[in-house]
Formats: structure tokens, sequence, C-alpha cells
């Protein structure tokens, strides 16, 4: 067994956080722009839900280009180590949102502003792919198994802390200036100030050591190497011997993804468009229900080291197919008070998925190929769950006028997750210096 007493140092946690909240600032700032300005910036129509949905459209593409970046990161990750995938992701990452700011609009230069809006998403998506990865894995590799759960969920509280800081961001803007002073510049503030946060997330993250069982992996790779070995890439390997993990890692991921993106992304649109209330409504609602979220979620973490990675799990999908109906029934209410309660009740169930999964996952695969097979389930998941999320609800909010399609949606999400969660083995104790067939 691994030395279940060591644990990762307070720099090592620290780095993944920041560098992970940064990361999903930059990402979660235009899924808020996509509802609340870009529309009409980039995306000009008569019709504020056609404009809306094809704002969410390059949203979308944004995951398209994850499991590629998921690919590439995790093969050179699982090749050459963690740490410089980590450095390279945050600079890709935080270069794209910087130059989002300098942008200028479809009134200026016509189809060339979404144009270059798209491009610049999709370096979003693919350096996120590579992020969540490589972020979860170097806390979990450098530690023992018996705390996995608590120390792994840091990174995975830097997605709502993103949202958090994205959030308060735009809140503090909308607060402070007219809609024409927002819609005419203010809206680049957030994303000319990821260039800042990207400088401090970098000092801190050069500075934390490569994973010891990624160094220990390579080691023992280099010495099969001579003596005449040959080992297959990392994704071959994957597809080959682990396809059944990538499914179990994409269906744990699947209810998960799209509750997140409805409760957070979606929500702005249907406050603002359907219900007909201030943007500060949604804005202040998901700031305050992403605060509880980033406190809760290393608890969920630590609950499942205590219970196990399933049980937590289950916990949060069983809830979320419920709560789906209840939620949307306490927002069509249009009291602040009641929509806040619906958001932070629902991303508190969120974060029973989402708290263990970091550890969950990366205890389904082998060293070797950890950051492929990790990278691949989780980004493979978001095209198929998290992308579509916003533009189904959309559409079908289009379709029906109604919020019922929409619970709908999101319940049987949850279901996915929650039979996948079922019939997956536990990991919980899993000893990550030993392959599954040692």
């Amino acid at each position: 067994m691994s030395d279940t007493t060591t644990q990762p140092r307070g720099g090592i946690v620290g780095a993944s956080l920041i560098g992970t909240t940064i990361e999903w600032y930059d990402f979660f700032l235009y899924g808020s722009a996509a509802a609340l300005v870009f529309n009409t910036l980039f995306f000009p129509t008569s019709d504020p839900l056609v404009g809306t949905l094809i704002a969410f459209v390059t949203y979308a593409i944004g995951f398209a280009a994850r499991p590629l970046g998921g690919i590439v990161f995790g093969h050179f990750g699982d090749k050459i180590g963690r740490k410089k995938l980590l450095v390279l992701s945050l600079l890709m990452m935080g270069g794209a949102t910087f130059a989002m700011g300098l942008l200028p609009t479809y009134e200026t230069i016509g189809v060339w502003a979404p144009i270059l809006l798209t491009v610049l998403r999709l370096v979003q998506g693919f350096a996120l792919g590579g992020e969540w990865g490589g972020a979860v894995l170097i806390v979990s590799e450098h530690g023992g198994d018996r705390h996995r759960g608590f120390w792994a969920s840091w990174p995975q509280a830097g997605a709502p802390g993103g949202n958090l800081l994205a959030t308060g961001v735009l809140a503090l803007l909308a607060a402070v200036q007219s809609e024409e002073t927002f819609q005419s510049w203010g809206w680049r503030v957030p994303f000319l100030l990821s260039g800042l946060l990207v400088v401090i997330g970098l000092w801190i993250r050069v500075s934390v050591s490569e994973s010891p069982v990624f160094l220990a992996a390579q080691a023992k790779a280099e010495a099969a190497a001579a003596e005449g070995a040959k080992e297959e890439a990392p994704v071959v390997e994957v597809f080959r011997r682990s396809w059944r993990e990538v499914l179990a890692a994409i269906g744990t991921r699947f209810g998960e993804n799209i509750s997140y993106y409805i409760l957070t992304s979606f929500l702005l649109v249907y406050v603002t468009v359907h219900l007909g209330l201030p943007k500060s409504t949604a804005l202040n609602a998901v700031l305050i229900g992403s605060a509880v979220h980033f406190v809760t979620i290393p608890l969920w973490g630590a609950l499942s080291d205590r219970l196990g990675r399933r049980p937590v799990t289950l916990i949060g999908s069983v809830g979320m197919a419920v709560w789906a109906f209840v939620f949307f029934g306490l927002v069509d209410s249009g009291s602040f008070t009641v929509i806040t309660l619906a958001v932070t009740a629902g991303l508190l169930l969120h974060g029973a998925m989402y708290g263990p999964q970091a550890a969950f996952i990366s205890e389904m695969f082998d060293t070797k190929v950890r950051y492929s097979g990790a990278s691949m389930g989780s980004q493979l998941a978001s095209i198929i769950a998290g992308a579509l999320a916003p533009i189904i609800a959309v559409e079908l909010l289009k379709e029906y006028d109604s919020s019922v399609p929409i619970a709908v949606y999101l319940s049987v999400a949850a279901v996915v997750t929650t039979i996948t969660v079922a019939v997956t083995r536990e990991t919980l104790g899993r000893d990550l210096t030993r392959s599954r067939n040692e």
C-alpha cells in the first residue's frame, strides 16, 4: 500500500486550486458574457433568444476542442510530466481570454468579430481540456490514499471559485455601470483582468514539484525501454485496455456536467429573457450559490474518504433527479431570495457529484495512462453533456415556453449518472503506485 500518512503540501494544493480557479474564471466568463452581451455585440439578430442561442453555439465550440486538448495534453502529461503541461494550459487559456477583451465588435468589423471570437474560444477549450486532468492528478499523486478524496477535491473547488470570480466581477460592473456603459466597454474589463490573474497563477504554479508517482512510473518505463521493451502511446493504451473506465468516467460526469451549466449559465438566460427580471437577480443568485458550492465541495470529498466515492456521488445524482423539478418551480416565483435558495440547493447536490469525482476518476486508471484516460473520459463527457446543455435548454424554452421539458432533461441526465455509478466498481483506498493487474 502507499503511505497513507503522507499528504500533499499546501503549496501543491494551492497551486492546483489557484490555477484551476483562474482557468475556470476564463471559461465561465465567456458563458456569462454569452448570456448577457455577446448575443447583441457579436451575434446581433431581431430575436433575443436566437442571438443568445447563436452565442451559446460558440460557447459549445469551446467544449468541442476540449477532448483534443485532453488527448494532446494527456499524451505529453503521461510522457514528460504533469507540471509542464499545467503551466502551458494556463498560458494558453489566459492569453485567449485577454485577447477577447480587445476584440472589436460586429458593428466595427462585421463578420470577422464572431469569427475571431470563435477561434479564441477554441483555444480556451483546448487549454481547459488539458487543465483538469493535470490539476487533479498532481494533487492525487502527491499524497497517500487515505484522504485522497479530500485533497483531490480542492482543484474541483476551482470551478465554483472561477465562476464566483467571473460572476462577481460581472455583478460588480453591472451594479456600478449603466446598461449603456456595460454594453459599450464595461464587459471588456473582466476579460482584460485575466492577464493579471494569469501572472499570479504562473508565479505560484511554476514553484510546485512534479508528481512522485509519475516520476517513479517514468523511471520504471525508462528501465523497461532500456531492456528493449516497447510501449504504446498512452491514448492507444487507454482505448485498448481502459475503454470501460473511459465510459464510466463519461457516465459519472454526465449528470454533473449538465446540471452545472443549467444551474449557472442557462439560469442567466431564463431569468433575464423568460422571466424578464434584471440580470443582477440571476448574477447575485449564482454568486451566493457559488460561494456555498466552493466551501462545501471539499467537505463532500472528505465524506467520500469515509463512505466511498460511489455513495456520495449517488447522493448528488439521485437528489438532482428530484430537485430538477423543484428548482424551476422555485425560480418561476421571481423572488430573489427563493431563486437564490433554488440555485444554492442545486449546487449543493452538484457538489456531492463533483467533490469525489477527481479521486474517483483518477483511481480508475493506471499511472502510465492516468492523465490521458482521466482527461479523455472527462472531456468527452463535456461535449455530449456540458457543451449541449445550454443550447438544448434554450431550444426547449423556445419550443415549449415552459420549464417543464428542461426539468425533465436535467432529471434524465442525473439518472444516467446514477445508473453509471451504481454499476461502477468502488475505488476508495486504491494504491496509485500499483497497476490494476498487480
